[in-house]
């Protein structure tokens, strides 16, 4: 069969309902056309930011689109989680130029997911390795410097390193479902001291507080203002400009508010922390996280201990917090590998990336063993 990758500048080009077919199969959120057009539309990833679109998709002879894949050429590395500033750094010290570069990824969102999301009716592993390819040619015909896929699955990753990508890996914190009914049964296979700890740090955040989850029609513009407040104040301490606009909150509740967890803090009726969650078909996953009050044990509370009782109360079997944090794993989120890949096009530059992933990849796995051995508040035997 032959095929043709078309390039598009936004999802919306490719429309909701044939990207919506290749996505929706996945049950990933933000691989969904209404999570990555609110990124769009909004103004948060678009080309003023960095940001252009340049998503592909495949279709057969007959036009009919059999995989997408989201890409964007990138003027920066902002927003991404996987950290090549050094590479960038080095080459440009080199003389080269590192960017713009080609990326596949979900914006300002690391969490693993399908990146070549292919149609029911065709084969996975053929749109895979069309979409790769063409992704690939995209990157030698637009003279740039690389190609990188940030968090595909396992599948996908393996599957890029037979292809000769460079693999990437890297490790985020996941609380695991263990069949629990309640709350108490996940303390129940926690150590004596850290349950003792869970109990205390979460009768001192709650104190005073009314804490509430908010999902689907109970969300309202009044709870994304305050949200957004949230996130500006956090989000403008801690990486100096923050990355999305008033306007994506609006269009992720208009179009996704049956997918969204808001958990919220109010204190005599005035919300004064939120954290964001959206829920897949199998995960809960948390987002951003912002307070106007400094509460002792308030983030633990939100971001953390009301996502594994909204996880448990929905049947989820995991809880994925995002990136960064070893202080997740008192509360019950283990380390977990997650996988970048990476098409660089000058071997002067390859080949010392690809010695270098060499030795980070055994010493990341082996932090993440050590942890899980060595930090684990679980019980020895449970987990």
């Amino acid at each position: 069969m032959n095929f043709q990758i078309h390039v598009h500048s936004t999802v919306a080009d490719i429309g909701r309902d044939p990207w919506d077919a290749c996505a929706a199969p996945s049950g990933d959120p933000f691989v969904a056309f209404d999570f990555l057009d609110a990124c769009e539309a909004s103004g948060s990833a678009v080309p003023q930011q960095g940001w252009a679109g340049r998503h592909l998709s495949l279709r057969d002879d007959t036009g009919k689109i059999l995989g997408v894949m989201p890409l964007w050429l990138k003027g920066h590395s902002q927003g991404e989680y996987v950290f090549d500033h050094s590479w960038a750094d080095a080459w440009e010290r080199a003389g080269g130029r590192y960017y713009p570069k080609l990326l596949a990824a979900v914006p300002f969102t690391p969490v693993a997911g399908p990146r070549f999301l292919a149609h029911p009716d065709a084969d996975a592993a053929t749109v895979r390795q069309a979409l790769m390819q063409g992704a690939i040619a995209l990157t030698e015909r637009l003279g740039v410097s690389s190609l990188h896929v940030n968090f595909p699955t396992r599948d996908d990753w393996e599957a890029m390193g037979e292809a000769g990508l460079l693999q990437r890996q890297d490790m985020q914190y996941v609380w695991r479902n263990e069949g629990y009914r309640t709350f108490d049964d996940f303390l129940a296979a926690l150590s004596s001291s850290r349950r003792k700890t869970i109990r205390r740090e979460r009768r001192e955040a709650r104190a005073g507080l009314d804490i509430r989850v908010l999902t689907g029609a109970g969300l309202t513009e009044a709870h994304w203002d305050a949200f957004f407040g949230f996130y500006m104040d956090t989000g403008a301490r801690k990486w100096g400009r923050p990355y999305l606009t008033r306007d994506f909150f609006t269009r992720l509740g208009a179009t996704m508010a049956d997918r969204i967890a808001l958990v919220m803090a109010f204190r005599d009726g005035e919300a004064i922390a939120g954290a964001l969650n959206l829920i897949g078909r199998d995960a809960l996953y948390g987002r951003q996280w912002g307070a106007l009050e400094e509460v002792p044990f308030l983030h633990f509370e939100l971001c953390y201990y009301q996502a594994i009782e909204f996880a448990i109360s929905r049947g989820l079997s995991r809880v994925e917090a995002g990136a960064q944090g070893e202080h997740k794993i008192a509360r019950g989120y283990l380390p977990a590998p997650v996988y970048s890949a990476h098409f660089i096009a000058d071997p002067a530059l390859r080949a010392p990336v690809a010695r270098y992933l060499e030795g980070e990849r055994p010493a990341v796995q082996a932090g993440i063993e050590g942890m899980t051995v060595e930090r684990s508040p679980y019980r020895k035997g449970d987990r």
